[in-house]
This record gives structure tokens, C-alpha cells and sequence, in this order.
């Protein structure tokens, strides 16, 4: 009998760690019994009208055998004013509820995702056909910092209770880190302070953790000689930059990395930023005005194949995320990822999540605080060549638990356990 799994998700080409993760699971969820994987998500021009960051689409890697990637077309003209798109994403997942195929629908990011197999769930069931799905719908941090506490701090009770009932109908509710989990309570009662709801016990209760899904294989025993060359075509050597790879925004703290590299003594080494976003150019021209300007470069065009080279040879990794009202960091994929690669220690912030990421594997400095990222630096290069294995070797043997084989088990033995339940029922 086939089996199906849905993920409703920003996908490809969206730089975004959870497009990533859903690409990880589709892939794990292959080799795991399942034979038809859906990825619903958006067409590429309303992610282009959107603003967010994007790989160019000719670097976007090719999915296994199996696995569909699908982008419903908006429905109706331009006399519906919003919500074209919501209609053609739950008008799809409908027709795929309806045909019979027992399925799992996932979705990540609660706003509009979870929100959209909710209704298609809900439409499917009252058409009479048969419908066979379990729902898991995963909450990450914007979800909170970007929807639900901003309806809660603008008294918005109606918006808040949308979001939150479409969680929790879900069938299996999990976040992507603790952290999230308690933001989601803590928000749900102030929810319940306001307007005598429940909404804080009854998350508290159905949230489980599960963390994000990353493909330890594409990190793991790269070929010496090719990161060599890898690094060569970008005019880099082994352990001579430091590296930042992320979305170019305030909340990652680029400006406190550029200040604290100038500050350090790292004279004969480059720094090298990695990725595209809305603060691109305004970066570009605070990193023009750094003393170090003539060592820092940006690179926008890096593919997920060249990703795991530029980590396994960079001399140190920073990520000086910080907590901003429109983002907080719920977990921190990269620092999972360039911990599984090699290259020198990781030095970031306890924003979030980002400490569920790294445990006690890296070097941790205060947000806003650029002489702590310079002193960071300056103790790695004192660090002896054993020591720094040290750190290398533990941080990769803490970062092997995301692997989404691991992580796939782990959730979808929720999904059996309930389907067991649900049967003995």
C-alpha cells in the first residue's frame, strides 16, 4: 500500500535552516517505508514578491526519486484582494486528503502552514470522502516573536486563538528546540491572563522537542584534497578566514562579528560572510568602513554543496546572533552543521535556542559585545593543534544526534504511538 507524507514548508530555494529540514526529512522519510513524499510550497514568484532571501535557482540540488516538490497556483484574480495563495496551497492538500492514500501531513512554521492543513484537514473530512491523515505541525521561534506575541501585545485575542487552536488540533505537536517550547507557553499565558483561556497547560502538555533534521552525511568525512581545491577557487586557504554563514539581518550580529575581527589579532586571516538578506548592501558599507575592509568578503552565491568545504576549512566559526522583536535564534542549524564539518572552534551567543545547539562545545560570548568575539579569536589562536582537535572532536560527536535519521525516528515513532492508541481505541 503506498505511503505518503506531506511537509508544508517554505522550501527551496528560501535560505532558511528549516527548508533544509524539510528537505531531510522528505529524504529520510525514502528510505523509511514512505514512497510518495510530497513538498507543498509556494511558486517562486510570490517568494520573489516577498523579499526573503533566496539561492539563485540554478544551485538548488536535486531531490531523490520519490519526492515531489509541488506549488499550487493562487486562485481567482485580483478582485480577491489576499489570501490567492492560501487558497490554492489548502485547495491541494484537499485533493491530495481525499484520494484515499493513507497520509502524514507535517508542517513547519505554525503561520500559514499549520494554519492551512488545519483547514484542509477540516474541509477534507466534511466532504464525505475518505480521508486517512495524522497531522504534525512544528513551531519555530518566529511563529512566536512574529505572530502570536505581536497579536498578544496589540490585544489582537481572535489572530493569537486562530494560530494557537491550529496547533493544537494537530494531531502531534512538537517545536524545534526547549526554548521554543517555553516561548510558546510563556506567550499562551499571557494569552490566558488577558482572556481567561487555557492555552498555556494545554501547550505545556502536547508539545514535545524535536530538534531540527540535518544530513550528518553531507558533512562528515570530506575529502581533504577537495576542500583544498574547493577553498582555492575561492581564493581562500585552510584555516586562514574566519566564517559567518547566514541570513544577512540585524539578529546575527554580522556588525559585532566585523568590529570584533578588526579587534582581534587576526591580521593574516580573512573574514568571510556567507549568505544573502535584507541587510545586505548596509552591511556591505559598514564592512567598508571597517578597518579590516580590505580582508572581509561576502559571498552570496554559496550552494548547499559547497556549504560543508567552506566550514571544514574555515580557522574559527561565529554566529553573534541576538534577540530581536522580529527574530530570535530557536536553534542555530549552522553551528550543528559546520560542528559535523570540522574546521576550527564555533564562537556564538546563548540566544534561543542556539545553547541546545552546541552544549558545552563552544566558545560563547555575550550578544552586542564585539571585544568578547576579538578575545574569542585571540584564544583560538593560541590554541595548541591538540587543543583545537579537542574541540573539534567534541563538538562533532554532540552535533551526530540531529542527524535526520535520528531525528525522523524519533518523530515518527510519535506518529506510531498514536496511530497505536488510536487503533486499540
Amino acid at each position: 500500500m503506498t505511503r505518503r507524507l506531506v511537509i508544508v514548508v517554505r522550501a527551496d530555494p528560501v535560505i532558511c535552516g528549516h527548508s533544509g529540514e524539510a528537505r531531510n526529512l522528505a529524504e529520510a522519510a525514502i528510505t523509511r517505508g514512505f514512497d510518495d513524499v510530497r513538498i507543498v510550497t509556494w511558486p517562486i514568484e510570490r517568494l520573489e514578491q516577498a523579499g526573503l532571501p533566496l539561492k539563485p535557482l540554478d544551485t538548488v540540488l536535486p531531490y531523490s526519486a520519490g519526492i515531489t516538490v509541488e506549488r499550487p497556483a493562487p486562485v481567482g484574480d485580483y478582485k480577491v484582494v489576499d489570501g490567492r495563495y492560501i487558497g490554492g496551497l489548502v485547495g491541494r492538500l484537499v485533493e491530495l486528503f481525499t484520494d484515499g492514500v493513507p497520509t502524514v501531513a507535517m508542517s513547519l512554521y505554525l503561520s500559514p502552514h499549520t494554519t492551512a492543513v488545519s483547514d484542509a484537514v477540516a474541509v477534507a473530512r466534511r466532504t464525505g470522502l475518505p480521508v486517512d491523515v495524522v497531522t504534525i505541525a512544528e513551531a519555530v521561534g518566529s511563529d512566536i516573536t512574529n505572530v502570536v506575541r505581536q497579536c498578544v501585545t496589540e490585544g489582537r485575542f481572535g489572530a493569537a486563538a486562530h494560530v494557537l487552536e491550529g496547533y493544537l488540533a494537530s494531531d502531534v505537536c512538537v517545536a524545534v528546540s526547549q526554548y521554543t517550547k517555553d516561548l510558546v507557553v510563556d506567550e499562551a499565558a499571557r494569552l490566558d491572563a488577558a482572556h481567561g483561556t487555557s492555552y498555556a497547560a494545554r501547550c505545556a502538555e502536547r508539545i514535545d522537542i524535536s530538534y531540527p533534521a540535518i544530513d550528518a552525511s553531507a558533512f562528515l568525512h570530506l575529502d581533504p584534497e577537495e576542500i583544498d581545491e574547493r577553498l582555492a577557487a575561492r581564493g581562500l586557504a585552510r584555516d586562514g578566514y574566519v566564517l559567518s554563514l547566514s541570513r544577512l539581518a540585524h539578529a546575527k550580529g554580522i556588525d559585532d562579528l566585523i568590529d570584533g575581527f578588526a579587534a582581534s589579532g587576526a591580521g593574516d586571516k580573512k573574514l568571510v560572510i556567507v549568505g544573502r538578506g535584507p541587510e545586505e548592501q548596509e552591511l556591505r558599507e559598514y564592512a567598508a568602513r571597517s578597518a579590516a575592509s580590505e580582508r572581509i568578503l561576502f559571498l552570496t552565491d554559496v550552494d548547499d554543496a559547497e556549504k560543508p568545504f567552506l566550514f571544514a576549512g574555515s580557522f574559527a566559526y561565529v554566529l553573534a546572533t541576538k534577540p530581536r522583536p522580529e527574530f530570535i535564534e530557536t536553534f542555530g542549524i549552522t553551528l550543528a552543521e559546520k560542528a559535523l564539518a570540522g574546521g576550527g572552534p564555533s564562537v556564538t551567543t546563548t540566544t534561543g535556542g542556539v545553547g541546545e545547539a552546541v552544549g558545552d562545545t563552544a566558545l560563547i560570548v555575550d550578544v552586542d559585545a564585539p571585544d568578547q568575539i576579538a578575545a574569542a579569536i585571540d584564544r583560538i589562536l593560541h590554541m595548541s593543534p591538540l587543543e583545537r582537535r579537542d574541540w573539534e572532536e567534541r563538538a562533532r560527536a554532540y552535533a551526530r544526534q540531529f542527524d535526520r535519521s535520528s531525528v525522523f525516528e524519533a518523530l515518527f515513532a510519535r506518529v506510531a504511538r498514536l496511530e497505536r492508541i488510536e487503533h486499540a481505541a
